[in-house]
């Protein structure tokens, strides 16, 4: 199991290349909870964004697209990871 602090790494140092289930890790990490999960669509909100990320499986990995809109939310709203 890979730490979320070092797949965060990766992801800032350009791959996008992540299973499924190690982006819904990160997503945890950063304060994103699980709100339901709609067939495939897994629906995520944290507090203090005004909008839900929806984010679905490609096989076993995340979409790439996915991952970037994940990346882009990080910075609109400057967001941390929990400690």
């Amino acid at each position: 199991m890979v730490k979320p602090a070092k797949l965060f790494q990766r992801l800032l140092q350009g791959s996008r290349n992540l299973s499924f289930r190690d982006f819904q890790r990160l997503l945890e990490a950063f304060g994103f909870r699980l709100t339901r999960v709609n067939g495939s669509h897994h629906v995520y909100g944290r507090t203090g964004v005004d909008r839900p990320l929806i984010v679905q499986p490609n096989g076993k990995d995340a979409k790439a697209y996915q991952v970037e809109q994940f990346l882009d939310m990080i910075e609109a709203y400057g967001l941390n990871m929990d400690a």
